[in-house]
């Protein structure tokens, strides 16, 4: 009888992650519009972007509700294709524009999708030999990072198969995500230390020469725009507009390459918090997620790697990438039906635990059977005891 208690919960568990998604992207749609008004900015990208965020969540949840290993599978595949068509411009990265300036992190940050989702769908698949496959489709998509000119995607993709690999033997999902959510904590602020010039000398030198003295450029003129309104920034798509080195660059796209401090810049230090929100909502997800923990820190190491990339990227800008950050997302948060009844026998609880009668039923297992005692009351092979007499009526 504890099985419904237990799926109900888990159920009112998904919709307050849900109803907290809709809030925070709601809440970024609206902030984009707030602060682009009268002013000559473009909240059209801000809303695309949350569009494809909420689409492919939606669209992630149905698929790996139905089919889990084949549609990860699938998604990785087609971001696959996706990177390696980036050489020659992200495909509706930008409507009207042939090439796409930095598709090369586009390209990273696909490649990075890619391994994730094939690292989810190994994670829930059984067969040993299609488990097998599609660690190897793993492997195959972080090599194909130093073909397209991405040592980072390289670097970013090997380390989400290596985190799938160690989530095998994980039982607790907390210490991992609580994990991940600090190493994104520390770029940001080391990317804000490269801004205001506040790190040690040596290491700000050996940065620099990764990142090159333009993009340390263009996030000081980011942090000079938020002085200017710390609140509501300048507008949205408007940094090219009003950054000296942007405009000095050549071929630049007007993007500060680092997702945070273009939203610092643009819309202001609420921006900022609301793309914190956005971050922590999908780890958040996958912490209540019904999946196993495998296929959960596999799909948060991805949006990690990937939040890593859009910190000194413009992985973001793309259409395509962040409509894959919401399917992986919401593939790994899905119910899937086989592991709904997992779920149901361990309690609901997402870590894992014991399994209950019910569930040996279910999988075809023969209940115990109760010690066979004859109608009359004694034990078998013992006479039967006799029968009370009743007084004879007067």
């Amino acid at each position: 009888m504890a099985a419904p208690d237990s799926r109900s919960a888990a159920r009112e568990r998904g919709g307050a992650t849900d109803v907290v998604g809709v809030v925070v992207l709601s809440g970024c749609a609206v902030w984009s519009l707030i602060s682009a008004a009268g002013r000559e900015a473009r909240p059209e990208g801000v809303l695309l972007a949350v569009f494809a965020v909420a689409a492919g969540y939606a669209c992630g949840r149905i698929c790996g509700t139905l089919l889990p290993v084949a549609a990860a599978s699938a998604a990785a595949l087609a971001a696959l294709g996706l990177a390696i068509a980036s050489r020659q411009g992200v495909p509706g990265a930008n409507v009207g524009a042939a090439t796409q300036a930095g598709h090369t992190g586009a390209a990273a940050a696909l490649l990075v999708l890619a391994a994730g989702a094939a690292c989810c769908a190994a994670a829930a698949a059984r067969p040993p030999v299609l488990r097998l496959g599609l660690r190897m489709l793993a492997l195959a998509v972080a090599c194909a990072a130093p073909a397209l000119g991405s040592v980072v995607g390289f670097a970013a993709a090997l380390g989400v198969l290596l985190c799938s690999l160690a989530a095998v033997r994980m039982r607790r999902r907390t210490v991992a995500l609580g994990g991940l959510a600090l190493v994104a904590g520390l770029v940001v602020a080391t990317s804000w230390g490269m801004a205001e010039d506040a790190l040690p000398d040596g290491l700000t030198v050996s940065l620099e020469g990764q990142l090159t003295q333009n993009r340390v450029a263009l996030w000081q003129d980011a942090i000079a725009l938020v002085q200017e309104d710390p609140i509501r920034g300048v507008g949205p798509d408007r940094f090219g507009k009003l950054s000296s080195t942007a405009q000095q660059s050549i071929g630049s796209d007007g993007k500060p390459h680092s997702a945070w401090l273009q939203q610092a810049a643009e819309q202001g230090v609420v921006g900022v918090a609301l793309l914190g929100a956005a971050f922590g909502w999908m780890l958040y997800g996958l912490l209540r997620s019904p999946r196993s923990t495998p296929v959960v820190v596999s799909a948060g190491a991805a949006l990690t790697a990937l939040a890593l990339l859009a910190s000194v990227g413009n992985a973001l800008s793309f259409a395509p990438v962040t409509a894959g950050a919401g399917l992986l997302a919401g593939l790994a948060t899905a119910r899937a039906a086989a592991e709904d009844e997992v779920g149901a026998g361990t309690g609901g609880a997402p870590d894992g635990g014991g399994q209950s009668r019910d569930l040996a039923v279910q999988r075809g297992a023969t209940p115990p059977r109760a010690w066979p005692f004859p109608p009359g009351g004694g034990v078998r092979g013992s006479p039967a005891p006799p029968l009370p007499r009743h007084p004879r009526s007067p």
